[in-house]
């Protein structure tokens, strides 16, 4: 009797799987952030794009660098979840290997605009999705 495996891209998903923690981790620190009213990026007077008081969400407030920054976040978690789908994805059906690798490495790029893991996440991104594009499984040899 003849057991037959099928292989399945272990590097990828591996990759994919840690790039998709990574970018949510990253989004999710992003979030906490901009939601706190703490100035994520420093300035003369405590915020980047704030006015005299420090407020970095902007003079007129709103919808200044804070609302952009949140809408960002949340892309990149979004983002986030799209790849650790997608890793999943790419190791429990090895025959579709290909359309979960353009999945991952298309996320991972827009992950980017919400920081992107920490942009660790974005790389190893991008990595696992050309390593799913590249993935030939051997075949087999069957003994008669």
């Amino acid at each position: 009797m003849i057991l037959s495996t099928i292989e399945k891209p272990t590097a990828p998903f591996v990759l994919s799987l840690i790039a998709g923690v990574l970018i949510i981790a990253g989004g999710g620190t992003g979030m906490m952030w901009s939601s706190s009213g703490i100035p994520m990026y420093g300035g003369m007077m405590g915020g980047m794009m704030g006015g005299m008081m420090g407020n970095w969400q902007g003079m007129m407030g709103g919808m200044g660098f804070g609302s952009f920054l949140s809408v960002m976040t949340i892309l990149g978690v979004i983002s986030g979840v799209i790849i650790l789908i997608g890793s999943v994805m790419l190791y429990s059906q090895p025959s579709q290997t290909q359309t979960w690798g353009i999945i991952v490495l298309v996320f991972s790029l827009i992950s980017l605009f919400g920081m992107g893991g920490f942009f660790i996440g974005a790389i190893l991104g991008f990595v696992g999705g050309i390593l799913a594009l590249t993935w030939n499984p051997t075949t087999p040899v069957k003994t008669a």
